[in-house]
């Protein structure tokens, strides 16, 4: 991990794909312009923070990247923006990218930031799941929209809230298992009517229905790490974190 980042590992070395670079950006960076509650690295603009700080945060980023990323108007949906012909702030909750230069970026501070990236490193993209963009499909639109066959996919699960941490109630788990009851496991009862769970558990019975079975990642609780991470669910008023990635020109 760098100084306010942090690097996919792609699960080891040998299955990093070629040219492809990835980063996720962390709560707290040395040269960071936000204030308390935002402290200090947040790049969302619509959070409430000081426009100017987010600028200033925003161009510390781009000073690392190849070009400016696709910034989403993200809404918890399941479509997929093409970064080479989508406008910023479309409204969309992933991004794929073939040309290499080309950044794919979302925002989160709980919900579930995936990478996904080809093997021979030909196509990249980055999905925004939450609860309710994963129950709808938003994995299985990103993988389709990356037009490859899954088997060909490799998957890095971003920091996330954890499945001790994540208390919801009987429609989130109704929602998942009645596209698959095998959901069910991802759930434990939490009192009535009261559930936790696990979004990585739902993230990896999603990838492997659709074909990719390469996934790494995922074990980073965002609620549960105030040091590194935001959190809207602990902290309600907060910034938030992008997790990026693109091929290397």
């Amino acid at each position: 991990m760098n100084d306010g980042l942090l690097i996919p590992d792609w699960g080891g070395s040998e299955f990093a794909p070629p040219g492809v670079r990835a980063l996720v950006t962390l709560r707290v960076h040395p040269q960071g312009h936000s204030v308390a509650p935002y402290a200090s690295f947040n790049l969302a603009g619509h959070v409430g923070d000081d426009p100017a700080a987010v600028a200033a945060n925003r161009a510390q980023l781009r000073a690392l990247l190849p070009a400016e990323p696709l910034w989403l108007n993200q809404v918890h949906g399941v479509a997929v923006a093409d970064v080479a012909k989508a406008s910023p702030g479309i409204s969309a909750d992933a991004s794929v990218a073939r040309a290499p230069g080309l950044v794919c970026a979302v925002l989160t501070a709980d919900c579930l930031p995936l990478l996904l990236a080809a093997r021979d490193g030909s196509v990249v993209a980055a999905a925004h799941a939450g609860w309710r963009g994963l129950a709808d499909g938003v994995i299985e639109a990103t993988v389709a929209a990356m037009r490859m066959p899954a088997g060909g996919l490799r998957a890095w699960l971003g920091p996330a809230i954890g499945p001790t941490a994540f208390e919801v109630g009987d429609e989130v788990r109704a929602a998942f298992c009645r596209h698959d009851a095998r959901a069910a496991a991802a759930f434990d009862a939490h009192g009535a009517g009261k559930w936790l769970c696990d979004l990585y558990a739902l993230a990896r019975q999603r990838l492997a229905a659709v074909g990719v079975t390469q996934v790494s990642g995922g074990g980073l609780c965002t609620y549960s790490d105030a040091q590194r991470f935001y959190s809207y669910r602990r902290d309600g008023t907060t910034g938030r974190m992008a997790s990026l990635i693109w091929r290397a020109a």
